[in-house]
């Protein structure tokens, strides 16, 4: 009688969860991912529109790269709108 009840024990808190683990397993959509791994398709979806498909328009090499950075996720406030967003990448 013991020795089913660990049976018992041991499957529900080892084996139940891994089982529910695979039934339940969420792959993350090819989109998102294929965004998180490719700068160009996240440039043409929310970049190219405003800074053309170059990207010399309101480029300003004068800045470092972490300045640039900065303006990417946070955002710029120009002198008349349209105003940059900033960039959110949900990983």
């Amino acid at each position: 009688m013991n020795t089913n009840r660990t049976k018992l024990v041991a499957i529900i808190f080892f084996a139940l969860p891994l089982l529910m683990l695979a039934i339940f397993k969420v792959t993350p959509t090819t989109t998102a991912a294929k965004a998180v791994d490719e700068p160009a398709v996240v440039y043409k979806a929310k970049c190219a529109a405003c800074h053309t498909p170059g990207a010399t328009k309101f480029y300003d090499p004068a800045k470092t790269d972490a300045e640039h950075v900065e303006i990417i996720l946070k955002g710029k406030k120009g002198e008349k709108p349209p105003y940059m967003p900033g960039l959110l990448i949900k990983a």
